[in-house]
This record gives structure tokens, sequence and C-alpha cells, in this order.
């Protein structure tokens, strides 16, 4: 048996907080067997924890017997909702007859840990380490705000490598990589990872072990009658060249629709990763309505059917609030929105569970194709007993007063708007003509945005606790005080800034009853 260098299932590789608040890191085995004492995972990084929970997510349904698709809706409910009322965690039989099965190495010679060991042969050069780890400058690249340079490669940690590994697997860049030769022919574009430039969101119970539990996606009759494996799960290494697999529930959903492919150098203890392989690991991408994603739906009857479903982007300047009844709400045939498949099935939960069920968001802001702007988190607190299906009433306050806020939102960015406008644009030219808009956001909103919002999310709890207040004026003034504050510092230095905003704060007053 050759030496394993760094077995993920038994190494400390992924971080976690206990219930009793201290942290550590444990490997994937000792996550599942530790799960119903466990209170959340403690990755840093974002979309390495979005990715991370969908491993687990997959591993759970195999060891509980849940991925089986001969089980009716009604069989699947019953066996979850049994499993949840004996919280003792899982087997410990069964996550050690799983694990067994596959290699988990991440640099076991042959199958190494989610990476294809053909690259050292298909690809001409390195990507490098740099272009590994996100956030790390690489080629060219300005070193605005990290010492890494391509001149002067550091190592990376072993444990940090697979987060970025998995990050790169879920949220890939699209565009030119490494090239990679495959049965002759030379290729060096890359789709985008199936999760990019997306925000998932997780149902978070009080341990791990209910949170993997809640976050099993249903199973559907829309899943075509294939084997279902994961990549650790396959046989053999994918053909690149080949069209892949039909998506299937749970594994191939949740942990096998990756574009890209990777492969990390070691060192010779396997502690540390010196560099790596990235390129692209099929041209055919694969696409799905992932569950733990809002998708927007666009209705229009010339739209190809495959193309309606349209995830909703990750915005860090977004607060998670602000989408609270895109989970909430179950929609109809004339909804816009979609909320994530994973909470349709939450109300076959346990009363206690759901009482105390919060929700977790991960988000990568990126673009579509190679820009990454920032990471982000965000977590609510309970919110499920405001699902439509359990109180329609409170379901019906909650989406009184986001769209009120969001209107009010809008209100303030036009309002801001034209009153730095006067201050600040010259007349125009032609007698009655309007003034040019401005290329670039005014001070004034920027200023408003920032304050506005975090009024707003204040505002929004305290409504829904007292619902007999008038949503649009409690926003209303919220914009009020923001739109003053904002202002006040130039009262001082221009002799109509006082007169402006005057007007202003009226044209606000005049929405509150619409």
């Amino acid at each position: 048996m050759p030496e394993l260098l760094y077995p993920t299932d038994q190494k400390p590789c992924i971080p976690i907080r206990f219930l009793d608040r201290h942290q550590e890191s444990l490997g994937w085995r000792d996550v599942l067997l530790h799960a119903h004492e466990i209170e959340d995972l403690a990755l840093p990084h974002p979309p390495a924890a979005s990715a991370a929970l969908r491993i687990l997510v997959t591993v759970t349904a195999r060891i509980t017997g849940l991925d089986d698709p001969e089980m009716s809706a009604g069989e699947w409910a019953t066996r979850r909702h049994a499993l949840l009322k004996t919280p003792d965690g899982f087997g410990a039989e069964a996550v050690h007859d799983y694990f067994d099965q596959y290699v988990w190495d991440l640099f076991d010679s042959d199958r190494p840990f989610l990476q294809d060991p053909r690259l050292a042969h298909q690809c001409q050069e390195r990507a490098g380490i740099n272009k590994l780890v996100f956030g790390r400058p690489e080629g060219n690249n300005l070193a605005w705000l990290s010492p890494h340079a391509d001149t002067d490669p550091q190592p990376l940690p072993s444990d940090q490598a697979l987060w970025h590994l998995l990050t790169h697997h879920y949220y890939g860049a699209a565009g030119t990589c490494s090239a990679r030769t495959v049965a002759g022919h030379s290729a060096s574009k890359a789709k985008a990872g199936p999760l990019r430039s997306t925000v998932s969101f997780h149902p978070l119970g009080r341990t791990l072990y209910e949170t993997l539990l809640a976050g099993l996606p249903k199973p559907s009759d829309q899943w075509p009658d294939s084997e279902d494996t994961c990549p650790w799960e396959e046989p053999a290494l994918p053909d690149p060249a080949a069209t892949p697999p039909p998506v299937t529930w749970p594994g191939r959903l949740l942990t096998g629709r990756s574009c890209h492919a990777a492969l990390l150098i070691p060192t010779s203890d396997g502690q540390q990763v010196t560099s790596a392989y990235l390129t692209w690991g099929t041209q055919t991408a694969l696409p799905a309505t992932d569950p733990y994603l809002i998708h927007r739906i666009n209705t229009h009857p010339q739209r190809p059917a495959s193309q309606r479903y349209k995830p909703r982007s990750a915005d860090a300047d977004r607060a998670l609030w602000r989408d609270l009844d895109a989970l909430l709400l179950a929609g109809d045939e004339t909804s816009t929105v979609h909320r994530p498949d994973v909470f349709t099935t939450l109300n076959d939960l346990p009363q206690e569970l759901r009482a105390s069920l919060r929700v977790r968001a991960h988000g990568f802001d990126q673009d579509g194709k190679t820009m990454n702007r920032t990471w982000y988190t965000a977590l609510t607190p309970p919110v499920w007993p405001w699902i439509q299906e359990d109180d329609p009433s409170a379901a019906e306050r909650l989406v009184e007063c986001r769209t009120a806020a969001e209107d009010i939102g809008a209100l303030l960015d036009t309002v801001s708007k034209k009153a730095w406008s006067a201050i600040t644009s010259p007349p125009a030219k032609t007698q009655g003509g309007p003034a040019k808009p401005p290329r670039r956001l005014p001070a004034w909103t920027r200023n408003a945005r920032a304050m506005y919002w975090p009024r707003a999310e204040t505002t929004f709890w305290n409504l829904l606790d007292h619902p007999h207040l008038p949503a649009r004026a409690a926003f209303i003034n919220d914009a009020i005080t923001t739109l003053r504050t904002v202002t006040r510092p130039v009262i001082a230095q221009h002799f109509r800034a006082a007169q402006v905003t005057v007007a202003a704060v009226a044209e606000l007053r005049r929405h509150t009853a619409r």
C-alpha cells in the first residue's frame, strides 16, 4: 500500500465549531462522526464552505439511505423526520463503511481527491500556486493588496489548498486557461463553474447534523434513470473529450458538475502545495436547477425551457434580509422568482427544529468570466415560522415591508441624484432643456445608500414585530434622516444646499401614503 500523504477524510482540513464554542479542524470522516456535536462549519472562505456543505449533504444522503430513488416522497420525508427526532448522530459503522470504499488522499498517485493526475502529461505548463489561490495576484497582474508574486511563489498549507480546489470546481473562471491536449486535440478554453457569481442559501439547524439533514434536496421524477455517482465514486477517470453523463440526484447534482480539472503538486511530506495544474475538465456545461439558489424566471414564450431559470447573482452590497420573501414564499404560476428547492420540504421537519431554523448565505461576488470582487456570508435569525405555508399573514407582512424598503430606497436614489445635480450641474444651454445625467454615481447617492440600508434593516425587523405600524412611513423617516445626514456637511459650504435639501425632503414626504 502506498503511503497516504494527505487523506482528507482523516487529516484536520475542515475547520468546525463545536457546540461548546471551541474550534478545531477535522477530516471529512470525523466531521460526519461528530456532526451532532458540531454547531457549524468554520471555514473562513464562504465559497469553500458552500462547496463543502454540498459534499457533506451528498455523503449524508449516502450513509442514511436517503439517496434511494425508489423511495416515494412520503417515505423519504418520514425517514428524514425519524432521523431528526433521534439526533444521536450518524451511525459510525455506516460512516466508516462509506469512507473506506473510496480514495480521499489529496495526493494519491492514481486518483487524487477531486483531481486528474493525467494533467501532468496533458498540460505543458503549470498554472502555478498563485493561480490556485483566490486573492493572490498572478502572472503580470499588479500586487496591490498582496505581497505575493510569481517571481517568488510561496507554498500553501495543504488544508488551504483543498479549500481553493473546491472553490475552483464550483466557482472557477471561464475563458483562457492552460492548454490541455486530449487525444491529439489541444484546447485552452474553460467554461465557468456551476456556481460562479451566485449566492447559496442553506437551512441552518442547531447542529451540523440537523443542518445536513434539513439541507437534503428532495427526490424528484425529473432526474434521468441513470446511475448516480460523485467524482470520487467513479470507477475510472472521466474522458474529458466525451459528453459527460446526465445530471442525476443527488450526487452529480451537488458534486459532479465541475467544468474544471486540477492537479496539486505537493512537497515531499504532503503538508504543503508548491504548484498546480489548472485547466478545463469538460467542454460541455451541465445546466441544472441547483437546490440552494434563488432563480429568476423568464416566462417569455420564445425563451427555451432550459434558459427560463437564471440564478440570482451574488451582490456583496445587498443584505440578506432583502431576499427573505424569495425564500419564504411558495410562489405560483405567475411568480417571477423561484425559491431554492431545498426550502420546499422544510415543513416536514419536526416542529422544534422549524422554530429554530435559520438561513446561512454564502456568496461570491464575481462577474461571469474572470473578475472576482469579494466573497461574503450572512445569517438570519429564526425565520421559518413566517413561511407562507405556516403563516400567510406573516408572510404577507414580510413582503409588504421588504417591498416598501426597496421602493423607498429607489426613491432615495432618485431624489438624492436630483438634489446633487441641482447644486453641481450648470444650467442647460438650451432653454428648458434637461441637465445631463452624471456619468458616475453622485456622492450624496453613494453615501445615502451606505447609510439607508443598515437603517432600513433595523426598521424592517422592528416592523415585523409590530404589524400595526405603517411600513412606508417608517422607511420614509429613514430616508429623510439619511438624506439630512449626508447633506449636512455641504449646507455650510454651498448656499443652495439647504434649499435643495428642503425640497428633496418635501418630495420624500409626498410619497408617504402612496
